[in-house]
């Protein structure tokens, strides 16, 4: 099999586990910047080209979008997959869970909990945004932004007027979201592969800080054994995003897990080093699976066609039985 990984950089930790992960299981593996390919759409032909030079064929490609470059980025694995090329998370579903207004919607559309969220584009209603959501204080987001970039704490009514305004005048949309103080800055990370929990720890973030992302000096534990109610909400948000590999944050509160964020190209360092898994083996084996599963070689599997994903989108997700019922009419 010839694996395509799109990554900005070969040498980032995550990227090298899964390249080397995948050369011991016998592949081809191939690592290439987004940037570095151009689209050329025509009528019935689309294609990509790789430096000046027609790209060659990839078996299945694994996305590691970074934030920074969302929108081409999107656009090169929106292209393979008009191309029939499999890819380990489609395009529309790498969009929803990073536009983070979008993924609440679509959560709370399944019942999933999530914390209080408001959008609003004008201070005239702030004061009723912020009763909503109970504040201050209040967590203000950008609607993209990945690593804890663009999410803030507000603690007073003047400071959350004057953070919107800012970012307002530089043509950004954010959201206002309720502030759950039992978390106490800590949350839960759970690596979804394939419909199934891999791997789960819990981050407490460091002393001053309430967010909890170890790229913000935050601390991990492993857990060995999840809670079941937080396994199945964990599966739930991936498969509304209709994600096959993705990490998934949850708050640990008394009524359950609160799902905060939902994130397509999780990083594997801090988790397998929390953790003690292999998590690199568990995503290239079911890009293993998958492959299979595409090309007919494999009755069981979980891929969804592109076409499915944009059904989606525009209502609530069949259940397998319902498609099942549906195909043979």
């Amino acid at each position: 099999m010839h694996l395509l990984i799109l990554s900005r950089k070969a040498s980032l930790y995550s990227t090298r586990r899964l390249t080397e992960t995948a050369r011991a299981r016998g592949h081809v593996v191939s690592v290439i910047d987004p940037l570095e390919f151009s689209l050329v759409v025509s009528r019935g032909r689309p294609q990509l080209f790789f430096r000046g030079q027609p790209a060659e064929h990839y078996d299945i490609v694994l996305p590691r979008i970074g934030a920074s470059i969302t929108s081409y980025g999107l656009a090169v694995v929106r292209q393979f997959d008009m191309m029939g090329v499999p890819v380990l998370n489609h395009a529309v579903s790498i969009a929803r869970s990073r536009d983070k207004l979008r993924a609440m919607q679509l959560l709370t559309k399944r019942d999933l909990d999530i914390p209080t969220t408001v959008c609003t584009k004008s201070t005239a209603y702030l004061d009723s945004a912020l009763q909503l959501v109970e504040a201050p204080p209040a967590i203000i987001k950008l609607h993209q932004g990945t690593q804890g970039v663009g999410v803030m704490l507000a603690e007073t009514r003047q400071s959350v007027q004057a953070t919107l305004e800012s970012f307002w005048s530089l043509g950004q949309d954010i959201i206002l979201q309720e502030f759950v103080s039992e978390s106490k800055g800590r949350d839960i990370r759970v690596i979804v592969v394939g419909g199934r929990v891999v791997a789960a720890m819990r981050r407490t973030a460091k002393r001053g800080e309430f967010r909890s992302n170890l790229h913000r000096g935050g601390d991990a534990e492993g857990l060995a054994k999840l809670n079941p109610k937080y396994a199945k909400a964990a599966i739930a948000a991936a498969e509304v995003m209709a994600l096959e590999v993705c990490g998934v944050d949850m708050l640990e509160t008394r009524r359950g897990p609160r799902i905060l964020e939902i994130n397509s190209s999780p990083g594997l360092e801090g988790i397998e080093r929390a953790t003690q898994k292999d998590v690199a083996s568990a995503i290239i084996q079911h890009a293993e699976r998958y492959y299979r599963t595409v090309h007919g070689k494999h009755r069981k599997g979980a891929y969804r066609a592109p076409s499915e994903v944009f059904e989606q989108e525009r209502g609530t997700p069949r259940t397998r039985a319902t498609r099942r019922k549906s195909a043979r009419k």
